[in-house]
């Protein structure tokens, strides 16, 4: 209840400040509008921005859950062949997410054409790395001890991982999400912009060329609700689905 409360009085004091500042010249209402417009935005274009954000939203979870699904698999793969196929594997991993997704989703948007596929690929790039990341650091640190202990029972390599290793991984999993959904936003809007016909970040791209920069900022707003509701909701989800993750520390033997 506390933390619910500070974060209201937090975010009335940052709109205060910022409907301040504006009002007071610090800034062109023109380049930052003042709460009030964006809250007016909001509800006068409701409409637009809602049947909009039904299109993004839908790439954001249709991406993220591609990303989640080559990244648990491309993970598993590097940790069963850790000393074959990760050495050469990982560092060309590493390489892909240092190409500037504002650069490729042009050349995607032209190679698979103006439809939902492109944005999928794009914000499964930007995402898939983190759950690659975060599910292989689980799957690595699962007590040894443990491990020689399923052995004296004769289990095999796949109940080793059924039982042990894969439950291990399951809090790297949802941490890859929880990262995931932070910048697959970003994403979508990306290769919206790069050739769409709908969602927040073609809204964005249209409100930009018509200086209509309190739809724009409304938009953001959407966008930045939007993932924290999937924070959250990944937060519930990990302390349902893995509880021993999220745990006080004072718990913790």
């Amino acid at each position: 209840m506390r933390a619910r409360v500070g974060v209201v009085i937090v975010l009335g004091v940052v709109l205060g400040a910022w409907e301040l500042f504006v009002d007071l010249g610090g800034a062109d209402p023109l380049i930052l509008p003042p709460p009030h417009a964006v809250a007016s935005s909001l509800f006068d274009d409701r409409g637009l921005l809602w049947s909009n954000f039904l299109t993004t939203a839908l790439e954001i979870l249709l991406g993220i859950g591609v990303a989640a699904t080559f990244g648990l698999g491309m993970a598993v793969t590097l940790h069963f062949f850790d000393r074959t196929l990760r050495p050469s594997v990982y560092p060309l991993l590493i390489a892909s997410q240092a190409v500037p997704i504002v650069l490729l989703a042009p050349v995607l948007v032209l190679w698979l054409g103006f439809g939902l596929i492109d944005k999928l690929v794009v914000i499964a790039i930007v995402s898939f790395f983190a759950f690659v990341v975060t599910t292989l650091a689980g799957l690595s640190s699962v007590d040894p001890d443990l491990v020689k202990l399923m052995r004296t029972f004769d289990a095999t390599r796949g109940q080793i991982f059924r039982f042990v290793e894969l439950p291990a991984a399951l809090p790297g999993l949802l941490t890859g999400a929880k990262i995931a959904v932070v910048f697959a936003p970003i994403a979508a809007v990306l290769a919206e912009q790069a050739g769409s016909s709908s969602g927040l970040g073609f809204v964005l791209q249209e409100a930009l060329g018509q200086y209509l920069v309190a739809r724009m900022w409304a938009a953001v707003f959407i966008l930045a609700a939007f993932a924290i509701g999937l924070f959250a909701l990944l937060t519930v989800a990990e302390r349902r689905i893995a509880p021993w993750a999220s745990r006080p520390r004072g718990d913790r033997p």
